[in-house]
């Protein structure tokens, strides 16, 4: 009997350790890929991505278009007013709803 109730507590402890152990070098190798160098791929992908974002703030839009985009751009910016009925395309619309009013009829 206290044989079969050690055996249990065993396989709970064994369980508990077995997870913490697991948790904790799950956590390491995270640790660890942080302070290591990256793949190289990894690498220049990020470096891509970086040098796009400067790029990208200093043109102030899109990077390496050319006068075709910007016409595009502008027509299809000038067909979206014609359909939705003009207005600013850059900025998300305001709505107002009016509360309905209800009249009370006699039956």
């Amino acid at each position: 009997m206290i044989l079969q109730h050690l055996f249990r507590l065993s396989s709970i402890f064994r369980s508990t350790v077995s997870i913490y152990l697991q948790r904790n070098i799950g956590l390491s190798a995270i640790m660890f890929n942080k302070t290591k160098e990256l793949d190289p791929v990894q690498k220049l992908f990020i470096d891509k991505i970086r040098e796009y974002n400067t790029k990208s703030q200093k043109a102030g839009g899109p990077v390496e278009t050319g006068p075709e985009f910007q016409k595009e751009m502008n027509e299809e910016t000038a067909k979206l007013q014609r359909l939705y009925g003009g207005g600013d395309l850059t900025q998300f619309p305001n709505f107002k709803f009016e509360e309905p009013k209800f009249d009370d009829t006699q039956k």
